[in-house]
């Protein structure tokens, strides 16, 4: 059942950021160099968060958010600031994407992306948390998404 939800989640995020690419463009805003150079920096960026973020896994890598057991926790590289820098680099692609379509279309699938990814990092941590007994002080000193955003509270000292 894990397993099962584990895939259907990363199809999920890969047929909206794919829906995200292939919607015709909008009118709602004007798509000026300005906006298609932001576009192409914030596509650039969550590309580049995405392959940093999978180089740093090293051997915990795995598409599914289920943890892989007997590998150590990831906390150097970009995770040491940022706890899922892989989900934020879908979120700046799916931005940029936004940004450049132009469609409400484009907006709702993006906050569609932005809920489905803030629930399965949720998830990710509660498992993090079960297979790391340290992931809470991680989790605690590093930001979910974004440095110094969504940090979990500090465990209580260990006695």
């Amino acid at each position: 059942m894990k397993r099962a939800l584990a895939f259907g989640l990363v199809t999920l995020q890969i047929v909206l950021l794919a829906a995200l690419f292939l919607l015709p463009h909008g009118l709602l805003w004007p798509r000026g160099a300005l906006l298609v150079l932001t576009s192409v920096v914030l596509d650039a960026a969550g590309l580049m968060l995405m392959l940093a973020g999978t180089l740093a896994l090293g051997p915990a890598f795995t598409a599914s958010p289920i943890p892989r057991e007997h590998v150590p926790l990831a906390t150097r590289g970009v995770y040491n600031y940022i706890r899922n820098p892989i989900y934020t680099g879908f979120l700046a692609l799916g931005l940029g994407l936004t940004l450049y379509g132009a469609s409400i279309w484009h907006i709702l699938l993006w906050l569609m992306l932005v809920a489905l990814l803030s629930w399965k990092a949720r998830w990710e941590e509660r498992m993090l948390a079960a297979a790391h007994p340290d992931y809470r002080y991680y989790a605690a000193r590093v930001g979910r998404f974004v440095p110094g955003l969504g940090r979990l509270r500090p465990p209580p000292d260990r006695e």
